[in-house]
């Protein structure tokens, strides 16, 4: 448990074992979670101590499911000229999700090992719900209260594989390396009414690439809300507890002004404009910062802040 202010902590193995078996007996825990969350905010939670994020794993550092949405038409617009896609028919009403791996996510500041940077390395910030168990068939109306945390996300990508991998139509896979997500998950209330509105987080995204900042879309764009993709998601099927659905990429239609969360959209941005995308993909030591702040500029969810590096094969490989 992690106070406001992002300055101290108070383990909660009491109250549950962990974050996944506290969201799956979220009616059980959440009060006694609430009460001790008061207690640390207060300064009387005995055995609190001072918070070091770079110790963190992910909230959920392993979990049942990752569904990952595309929920930004901007961002989907993009992206089809990067790759030459033909629009999907129903790209308006039809939330795009793909199923991503689930069971190696990163923690905030871990670093993120991959073999190639002639695969195209990227970013992707994000915005991504936890939810609890959502029964088939539930409605968009009634999913807002399946929604029990936020989190902010990098859903790292490899551009070339993915150009590979979208033209056989069976998804993603080698393009996607483990996803990572910030220090903290937050409760929707702790946005309050400004910062989590019809089902949307209503702040800026704040995206830096080796300290500069690369963009700042606003995330309230989001063409569909996140009730919305529950609902997509569980017409066939019950969500387990501890599901993750990702937004996809934070994007805005006025892309030119608050600049972008990924760099296939700046190449595609270049594409449009100049005819050919000039923005080359990450370098092994470049590093990615992801950051949300509220109105008052306060850390909603403390930063990722992770270095691209060359993976090690494993001995005698």
């Amino acid at each position: 448990m992690v106070s406001r202010d992002l300055a101290r902590a108070v383990a909660a193995k009491g109250i549950a074992p962990n974050l996944l078996d506290a969201i799956a007996r979220w009616p059980q825990c959440e009060p006694r979670l609430q009460a001790l969350y008061a207690s640390l905010n207060a300064g009387e939670a005995v055995g609190s101590f001072a918070l070091d994020t770079r110790q963190f794993h992910a909230p959920l550092p392993r979990s049942w499911q990752w569904l990952d949405a595309s929920a930004y038409h901007s961002h989907g617009d993009l992206l089809e000229k990067v790759f030459g896609r033909e629009p999907p028919p129903e790209k308006r009403t039809v939330p795009l999700v793909y199923q991503g791996a689930s069971d190696d996510f990163l923690g905030p500041r871990d670093d993120m090992p991959l073999p190639s940077e002639a695969h195209g390395m990227d970013f992707e910030g994000e915005v991504a719900i936890i939810i609890d168990r959502v029964p088939m068939g539930t409605r968009a109306a009634q999913a807002a209260a399946h929604i029990k945390l936020l989190m902010i996300v990098n859903d790292a990508s490899l551009r070339v594989l993915a150009g590979k991998e979208v033209k056989t139509g069976f998804g993603f896979g080698q393009c996607k390396p483990a996803t990572s997500f910030g220090p903290v998950a937050v409760t929707p209330d702790e946005l309050g009414p400004e910062g989590w509105r019809d089902g949307r987080v209503q702040y800026p995204l704040k995206v830096y690439w080796n300290g500069r900042e690369f963009g700042h879309p606003h995330c309230g764009a989001m063409g569909f809300s996140f009730g919305q993709l529950i609902e997509h998601n569980c017409q066939t099927r019950t969500l387990s507890a501890g599901t993750i659905i990702g937004s996809g990429t934070v994007s805005n239609e006025n892309f030119r002004e608050v600049g972008s969360a990924c760099i296939a959209e700046r190449r595609g941005i270049e594409l449009a404009d100049h005819g050919k995308a000039v923005t080359e993909f990450m370098k092994f030591g470049d590093s990615v910062r992801i950051e949300m702040l509220d109105a008052a500029g306060r850390s909603i969810f403390g930063a990722i802040d992770q270095r691209y590096v060359r993976s090690v094969p494993p001995a005698g490989v």
